[in-house]
């Protein structure tokens, strides 16, 4: 209210001098209204230049710092997302490689069990083939045993049916007949 009464005051008067008596009523003086003023100014100059722009440079450094960190962050996301891509690749790969070789090596084992089974076979032919021809060996072996008997059988019987002592020729003709005879009725 009391502004209201001193604008109407001031409006009143006729003068130019109508901002000065404001001025007195309001206490302002012009020395100290001045030395007020440059104090201000000197205060807003030294605020800006030593509190105002550090503090902008500081906070300008830490949007950056935001402002890279973030880009990094962003960076090591997509990193991360090659990295997993990466990996997956490689275990697809190595599990399409595990499959192959598990293939293979079910093949190759196949082949080794054909070639041991082969191998057996062959051994077991072999051994038969030798104990054939153990036996055949044998056989004639006892073959031949059995003519020398046989013939000396022969010459045994004969002399004691003739009664007479027989000459080692003699002998010899009686056991070729007797083994020729032995041969043919085979």
């Amino acid at each position: 209210m009391y502004a209201i009464a001193i604008l109407a005051e001031a409006t009143n008067a006729a003068s130019g001098n109508m901002v000065t008596d404001l001025a007195k009523q309001f206490g302002v003086t012009w020395p100290m209204f001045i030395s007020q003023l440059i104090a201000f100014l000197v205060l807003a100059f030294l605020l800006h230049r030593f509190a105002y722009q550090p503090l902008l440079k500081v906070l300008e450094e830490r949007k950056r710092h935001i402002a890279d960190g973030l880009a990094h962050a962003e960076k090591v996301k997509v990193e991360l997302h090659n990295a997993q891509s990466a990996t997956k690749e490689l275990l697809d790969k190595a599990s399409a490689d595990a499959s192959v070789m598990l293939v293979e090596t079910r093949a190759a084992a196949a082949k080794v069990h054909e070639a041991e089974t082969q191998k057996a076979i062959a051994a077991a032919q072999q051994i038969l083939t030798k104990a054939k021809e153990q036996s055949e060996a044998e056989r004639e072996r006892l073959k031949a045993e059995l003519m020398h008997e046989m013939g000396r059988l022969v010459v045994l019987t004969t002399v004691k049916v003739t009664g007479k002592v027989l000459t080692a020729e003699d002998q010899k003709r009686l056991v070729d007949e007797a083994n020729r005879e032995i041969a043919s009725a085979k």
